[in-house]
């Protein structure tokens, strides 16, 4: 259905100032069309759901040869908390259950992408 596939990773620094923030953009993100067409509504107004999945490859570093290095991407000691507590934080905004990915899982995810959307949002320079 209607919704959002947030993938979501997790840097080494990052803390829980930066999960109430994604929280807090993701509810609130008006990327949905209106009758006019334009992207207006938010994911409360049109009914939609979230599938959330840790993705600590958002922080491939590809700079130096053809191995990406995650050496940036939080361990899964700290990033296992921050991923639950963002599972958290979007219920309670949402006031629904959201679904999961399994966390350190190898897993298959399809999407129907609507529009093209892709939208980056970096804690770090909000």
């Amino acid at each position: 259905g209607t919704g959002f596939l947030v993938l979501l990773g997790i840097h080494e620094s990052d803390d829980i100032e930066d999960v109430n923030y994604l929280a807090q953009k993701i509810s609130g993100l008006r990327i949905f069309s209106d009758e006019e067409g334009k992207m207006n509504l938010d994911l409360q107004q049109v009914h939609g759901d979230i599938l959330l999945v840790s993705q600590f490859t958002l922080y491939a570093n590809t700079k130096k040869g053809n191995r990406p290095s995650f050496i940036e991407a939080a361990r899964p000691e700290k990033a296992i908390p921050l991923y639950e507590k963002m599972i958290q934080s979007l219920e309670e905004k949402l006031g629904k259950k959201i679904q999961t990915g399994q966390f350190g899982a190898d897993m298959k995810i399809s999407l129907i992408n609507d529009g093209p959307v892709t939208i980056m949002i970096d804690s770090k320079n909000p």
